[in-house]
């Protein structure tokens, strides 16, 4: 029999985190099970710097007003460093994107986050994503190029082709990453010469 099995015999509060632990992405029930038993096990100093760690973050992380990115400060340091080229815009999915692309030290412009993926059949639209900001921002800007860096699945695809669509007759260049990204795979996880490779041989949409 499963330790967790038979619920009567486990106190609430460890059924209650490993709920909780189980909303995580990518935690299934058994990794949520030892999960919770480890922190049991812990002492209570690091278990204390865990709590602190999380409420920090909700506390203090805020999204750029410029490019939605997670920030501490607004603009984030991407958007304020003086030094990245103005004229050119990233659209990736999420912030981990960002982090893989800055990873590759290969480009140097500017980011948008959208948050999500145009996904019909999860019901989320153009409009519960962060298009019309993107739009907006180009709108009001100086941009020579928009690079369409979305994860090559179907969900990606549908999203690069409504936001190009958007930005015909507006000239500016628009392309994306090469294919050097396997098809089905997921930008934060590709390695770092494949995704620079991606970025330098990037191509007209």
């Amino acid at each position: 029999m499963n330790e967790i099995d038979n619920i009567n015999t486990v106190p609430d509060a460890i059924l209650k985190l490993i709920q909780e632990f189980s909303k995580l992405p990518g935690i299934g029930k058994k990794t949520a099970q030892r999960l919770t038993y480890h922190l049991v096990r812990t002492n209570l100093e690091d278990a204390l710097s865990l709590s602190e760690s999380i409420m920090t973050v909700k506390n203090n992380i805020i999204l750029c007003s410029e490019c939605s990115n997670i920030t501490q400060i607004d603009p984030c340091n991407i958007c304020n460093n003086p030094i990245r080229d103005k004229t050119r815009i990233c659209i990736v999915e999420e912030a981990l994107d960002v982090l893989a692309l800055e990873r590759t030290g290969i480009f140097n412009g500017l980011y948008h986050v959208l948050h999500g993926v145009i996904s019909p059949v999860n019901g989320v639209g153009p409009d519960d994503i962060n298009i019309k900001k993107l739009i907006e921002r180009i709108d009001s800007g100086n941009f020579s190029e928009i690079i369409l860096a979305m994860n090559p699945n179907l969900e990606g695809e549908a999203t690069s082709m409504y936001i190009n669509q958007l930005l015909t007759g507006k000239n500016i260049d628009i392309t994306r990453p090469a294919r050097g990204i396997p098809i089905g795979s997921d930008i934060e996880y590709a390695d770092e010469v494949t995704l620079g490779q991606a970025i330098t041989g990037r191509q007209k949409f």
